[in-house]
């Protein structure tokens, strides 16, 4: 299949990567020249350029561009499609998406695979990056069944899970797994940034480990991925950080009251509930969010 990725950046970048190693034929599209000349030579791509154009002859249009740009890199691509290319996109945001795209493009279906590092573009490409994850697809009553049927196709040769679900309660349930956990390790890093001994800090930062490093990986990643999941999720963020907020806030008064019973039941009710998170049952592809 001739498959066309728009944004050569991590994700768009290993979802090359795997499907040309699938046999797959991979036409790349990125506004840098640079970052084309880069991609052809790292074997990412049959054939790239920054002019759209070069889509014409793609089945399969895959936009990965970040969110705030996905709709007017969408605009730009649609004019290049053929007749009956299926057009998806990669963003982690999808009610926006899809209700700013859909409307330019019959054979639309949003997508969000979910998996990456905290690294971005060309150098965060990973081979086998999907495999056993799920990728989200948020069909409307207006997409076509062979689209869905093409995607899942494709979807299955990455190793990866297809999941179908509402563009909205999408967004609800990434806000809880995948974009809160990106605030709230930045909160833990900057909070640590407040030690006002040099020396505590200091050795604050020689000790950490394993916890830390887990705890704070998404905080320390790509800043302007994190600002386009708050500017373009933003009500469902604000919810989860609410909760969270709520959550701290009992855990300090307990604490503070020396009501050692709530901690405890606390915490084991948090070791209870995690596996039903990232241990999911037999068949189930693992909820691993970047």
């Amino acid at each position: 299949m001739r498959i066309g990725i728009v944004g050569l950046g991590g994700i768009g970048g290993s979802l090359a990567a795997d499907w040309r190693d699938r046999g797959h034929h991979i036409l790349g599209v990125s506004r840098r020249a640079e970052t084309v000349d880069r991609a052809i030579a790292m074997g990412l791509v049959d054939g790239a350029s920054v002019d759209p154009a070069i889509l014409r002859s793609a089945q399969v249009v895959v936009l990965c561009p970040p969110i705030g740009q996905m709709a007017s890199v969408a605009a730009q691509v649609v004019p290049h499609l053929a007749a009956g290319t299926v057009l998806t996109d990669a963003g982690s945001v999808k009610g926006e998406i899809v209700r700013a795209i859909a409307p330019l493009w019959p054979e639309f279906l949003g997508g969000h695979p979910m998996a990456g590092t905290e690294k971005s573009g060309l150098e965060a490409v990973q081979r086998n990056l999907f495999v056993g994850r799920p990728y989200v697809l948020t069909p409307t009553a207006q997409t076509p069944p062979e689209a869905i049927a093409t995607l899942k196709t494709l979807i299955a040769d990455l190793g990866a899970v297809a999941i179908d679900c509402d563009p909205d309660g999408h967004d609800r349930a990434v806000a809880w797994i995948s974009h809160l956990p990106v605030f709230v390790s930045a909160a833990l890093i900057d909070a640590c940034l407040t030690e006002g001994d040099p020396a505590i800090a200091a050795l604050a930062q020689r000790l950490a480990s394993s916890g830390f490093r887990d705890t704070s990986r998404v905080g320390g990643g790509n800043p302007e991925l994190g600002l386009m999941m708050a500017r373009h999720n933003r009500a469902a963020l604000l919810n989860g950080l609410q909760k969270y907020q709520e959550a701290i806030a009992g855990l300090m008064g307990a604490i503070a009251a020396d009501d050692w019973d709530t901690v405890h039941s606390t915490l084991e009710r948090t070791q209870s509930a995690r596996p039903k998170f990232v241990d999911p049952p037999e068949g189930q592809p693992p909820q691993r969010i970047s």
